[in-house]
């Protein structure tokens, strides 16, 4: 449907930032979106329906604010508009879409209004619930706005990766049109607050209904953005689990970087990063090659901290900045970040299953491996450690100990000579039999073990000059701040 001119419209005053405690409706947005004269756009969607402009032309005065609407769904048509791709729901169709029809837009319609609008290409490309699938079907798709914060001005673009989690289709396209209305609001009245913005795209939607697993802005606009606070910002809002970042500091969907690649976690607080944590990725790949089909095959190492440590009790004054320090630190070492909320180590497990069907590996030291085989961590799932240890390894995953200093006895300690309660194991020599938990002391620089994370912490805090040499030479100037007296 193409709209011609629009008819001359009363002017309807919205509030740039709507703090109200009751957030405004889908219903409502899309009205007074309608009613204002200065925002003139158009929707391409493709995969669940004319899901978002849907409620525009429910509400009424649609032509207030649809230049245009298009799905393009047979691929032939798809790719003679937007240009071929070899995956039709990602972000590159996402961004092509975005590129064609803003180009269009204001191409045609800028000479005559571009003075006093605002213009927008709304655009989704999403894979939602078919009439075909049997159950278990990954329901996901690219949402994204091109736009412009005053008129004559340069285009701004705001992507998302959603995740939609409601059973049935018309449910996906429910959810799915009041997230596009949610966008389009946030993006025109929202965008001074991150906080504020994030929690507004969810509004008058269920929580079980989506998870918005990546978020980026980007543009002349947004030029003083951290995306990366962005993306801590939906897992703190509880719109996703975990935030990632490549080793460049990208905030991408964790599938576009771990898609068909193996990967080796390690968990930590990195608080600093020391030789050991370097160590212990180099001493668990030298097994984890073994397990891979080509030994020559690369792998994402993948550095992973959570907001929710379920060995410890949260740090409540940790910032976004203190985490992001930290991402910074790492990046320096070339390691992709992943920001979580997972406490337990089988719903990481589960994660990191859901994007690559590749070996995982995942790296810890031998008093964590003590504390998995602790029960009461297990409470809250009806079958106990059984089932915490059933769901962490139920995929290709296994666990890559690294020894530690016992200083009582002044030895080094081996997963073998780990601290499992009588009881467990059985449990225990089962998995360290069948290869789901193995020993990479053979590996170990034996002359890192002897300090500690805390002990370097320490020394740092104590202006004592030996933790130089106790951290990556890389990054030593990142903790230098630290040692430099006020």
């Amino acid at each position: 449907m193409v709209g011609g001119s629009p008819p001359r419209k009363r002017a309807v005053k919205i509030p740039m930032n709507t703090n109200n405690t009751k957030p405004i409706s889908t219903r409502g947005k899309a009205l007074r979106l309608n009613l204002d004269p200065s925002s003139y756009g158009t929707f391409a969607e493709i995969g669940a329906g004319q899901e978002t402009a849907a409620w525009f032309f429910r509400v009424g005065a649609s032509s207030g604010t649809i230049a245009k609407t298009i799905s393009a769904y047979d691929m032939t048509i798809s790719d003679a508009i937007y240009g071929p791709s070899p995956r039709y729901v990602s972000r590159e169709r996402l961004t092509s879409m975005l590129d064609h029809e803003y180009a269009l837009l204001t191409e045609r319609l800028a000479p005559k209004r571009g003075g006093t609008t605002v213009f927008f290409a709304f655009c989704n490309t999403v894979r939602a619930r078919a009439y075909s699938d049997k159950g278990g079907a990954e329901c996901q798709g690219w949402v994204g706005i091109r736009y412009q914060f005053r008129p004559g001005g340069p285009a701004n673009d705001i992507l998302l990766h959603v995740r939609m989690l409601d059973d049935t289709n018309l449910e996906q396209q429910r959810s799915l049109g009041v997230l596009g209305v949610n966008l389009i609001w946030a993006a025109l009245f929202n965008r001074n607050n991150i906080k504020t913005f994030v929690e507004s795209l969810v509004d008058d939607l269920r929580v079980e209904s989506l998870e918005i697993d990546m978020l980026k802005l980007t543009g002349p606009d947004f030029g003083h953005i951290d995306n990366r606070e962005v993306a801590l910002q939906l897992v703190e809002s509880n719109l996703t689990e975990a935030a990632f970042f490549t080793s460049e500091g990208e905030v991408m969907q964790v599938s576009e970087k771990l898609y068909r690649q193996p990967v080796l976690v390690l968990r930590g607080s990195f608080n600093p990063v020391t030789l050991v944590h370097t160590d212990m990725l180099a001493s668990a790949g030298a097994e984890f090659r073994k397990r891979l089909k080509d030994p020559n095959q690369e792998w994402i190492e993948l550095m992973e901290f959570s907001m929710n440590n379920l060995f410890a009790a949260r740090d409540s004054a940790l910032t976004h900045q203190d985490f992001l320090c930290r991402a910074d630190v790492l990046q320096r070492l070339g390691k992709s970040v992943l920001i979580s909320k997972f406490g337990a180590f089988h719903r990481l497990g589960t994660y990191l299953s859901r994007y690559t069907q590749e070996p995982v590996g995942l790296v810890l030291s031998v008093d964590v491996l003590e504390k998995l085989f602790q029960e009461r961590w297990y409470d809250d799932l009806p079958g106990g450690i059984l089932e915490n240890f059933g769901r962490l390894f139920k995929h290709a995953l296994r666990l890559y100990v690294y020894p530690i200093i016992d200083r009582d006895l002044d030895r080094v300690r081996t997963a073998q000579k780990a601290n499992i309660p009588g009881h467990l194991r059985s449990l225990f020599d089962y998995l360290l039999e069948n290869d789901r938990i193995l020993n990479i002391a053979q590996h170990a620089n034996r002359l890192v073990l002897d300090f500690w994370t805390s002990d370097v912490r320490s020394m740092i805090a104590n202006h004592d000059p030996r933790w130089r040499a106790l951290v990556p030479p890389e990054i030593a100037d990142a903790y230098e701040m630290e040692v430099v007296p006020n």
